[in-house]
């Protein structure tokens, strides 16, 4: 069938103003976050209901054609790139609370609901969705899904996985599967599980049953600054080898700190090699006995510079400066690669320390941000697209920091997802026995490969065979960057 054909299929469905196919029209969803790749989808469908989106996922399976799941497009490593000779189809409509339920805890949203809209519709209550990755404000619950986002308190909470109860899912073939259910008992096999962290490859989740927490009573907030990476490193270690399990622990250098101030003024110290950021949260006394022990390790730790928060204010001003991070690093450079590699907690000190190495071999400029009570690494690789060749050796630098993270014993993705950017490291993690078993399970949900098409496995023409330099309009002296 052409285009044209399935287009006009197509509109049985949806309304021709819904079914985007102008080249300017497209050029918004050619790429994510990882701006380094771009693909022009044929077609990009706006359903505004879960029958819509059935629809046409019937439609694309009838016709043979591939199709990728977007929501707000923040993935870093690829993982909503249009699929060669396919279409996107965008859930961001799909932005509806269905229920909540203040007893029970849970609420039932679509997947086009923004993860920070979740807190804010319970807020009244006390409640709150706990995952909450530095895109919080913008991603979508179907992206989170599909890619089991984390956030600075996964340390405490754990990951999307944790969070989500039950889902209703549309599968490549557009049969409807409910998966979990309202409940924490669950006694079927965990598909939940399954599906949460598959990035796309088994369907699209048209809405959560997401588990919503109490919120803490009470927090205590510091910030400490260190003259070294390796003292606050050491921090860390100190603080979980004591039993203490902050709500979030978090690690910022001196290149991510300098961003952060001058985008948002969060009061960071500029001078600093290093900036530990410790959140105690939960019941009153529990806080209050914790503040008492972590005081004495940060005491221990030497500090030269220790900042408690004193207000809800000057709390949300701190992690104001830690979630500005990644974008703030702009400021700094006109691209970069952001990694998420994981390595154990007590090899994070050797970890920086290779880091840095691999920056000043490359010649190339590193920012460090990451949940270090997780050992899940943000390093964020500078690098001017405009100069030959200089996102290619980015790139082998961050290839070399993967490999560095499994040298160590950690993932080559800890929130990111793999995506199309880390498919051709799978083989250095899995071996091929592993690598057939996932193939296997992905084939017999998906034989025809429709969904997310080209991602996550090394086999396969990936959706973007080429990489992007400037862009067009800025090559034709259109736009500037100056």
């Amino acid at each position: 069938m052409s285009l044209g054909a399935f287009l006009a299929a197509l509109q049985r469905y949806l309304p021709a103003d819904r079914i985007l196919s102008h080249p300017a029209a497209l050029a918004a969803y050619e790429s994510d976050a990882l701006t380094a790749f771009r693909q022009r989808p044929l077609a990009v469908a706006v359903p505004e209901t879960q029958d819509e989106v059935i629809a046409t996922v019937r439609l694309c399976h009838q016709h043979r054609m591939p199709f990728v799941a977007r929501g707000s497009g923040t993935s870093l490593s690829g993982g909503s790139l249009p699929v060669k000779d396919g279409i996107v189809i965008a859930l961001n409509r799909l932005n509806r609370i269905l229920k909540v339920d203040i007893t029970q805890r849970f609420a039932v949203v679509e997947a086009g609901v923004i993860n920070l809209d979740i807190t804010r519709a319970v807020a009244h209550s006390g409640l709150l969705f706990a995952p909450d990755p530095s895109s919080q404000p913008i991603c979508t619950i179907g992206g989170n899904i599909a890619f089991n986002s984390g956030g600075a308190h996964c340390l405490k909470y754990g990951m999307t996985s944790n969070h989500i109860l039950g889902l209703k899912v549309v599968l490549p073939d557009g049969e409807v599967a409910h998966l979990g259910s309202e409940s924490l008992e669950n006694v079927d096999a965990d598909w939940v599980g399954l599906f949460v962290g598959s990035e796309g490859l088994f369907g699209i989740a048209l809405e959560a049953t997401v588990r919503l927490l109490p919120k803490p009573e009470t927090y205590r907030t510091l910030l400490a600054a260190y003259r070294s990476m390796e003292a606050a490193g050491d921090t860390v270690s100190a603080i979980i080898a004591s039993g203490l399990l902050p709500g979030a622990l978090e690690i910022m250098d001196n290149l991510s700190i300098q961003a952060a101030e001058a985008a948002v003024k969060a009061g960071y110290p500029t001078d600093a090699a290093a900036l530990l950021i410790v959140e105690l949260e939960g019941e009153r006394a529990q806080v209050e006995a914790e503040w008492e022990r972590l005081q004495v390790i940060i005491e221990r730790s030497r500090p030269y510079l220790v900042k408690v928060a004193q207000t809800e204010e000057e709390r949300l001003k701190i992690w104001k400066g830690r979630k500005s991070a990644f974008s703030a690093v702009g400021r700094l450079s006109s691209d970069y690669i952001v990694q998420d590699g994981v390595v154990p907690r007590r090899r994070l000190g050797e970890a920086l320390a290779r880091i840095d190495q691999l920056s000043a071999k490359w010649g190339i400029r590193v920012a460090n941000v990451f949940h270090a009570g997780d050992g899940n690494l943000h390093p964020l690789i500078m690098f001017d697209g405009r100069q030959p060749g200089a996102l290619e050796r980015a790139e082998a630098l961050a290839g070399e920091i993967i490999d560095l993270c499994i040298e160590l014993g950690g993932s080559i993705t800890g929130e990111h997802g793999v995506g199309m950017e880390k498919r051709r490291y799978m083989p250095r993690q899995f071996g091929q026995v592993d690598l057939e078993a996932m193939q296997r399970l992905r084939r017999a949900i998906d034989p025809l490969e429709l969904a997310n098409r080209g991602k996550v496995f090394p086999e396969g023409e990936p959706p973007a065979l080429h990489h992007v330099g400037p862009h067009p309009l800025e090559r034709a002296g259109v736009i500037s960057r100056e």
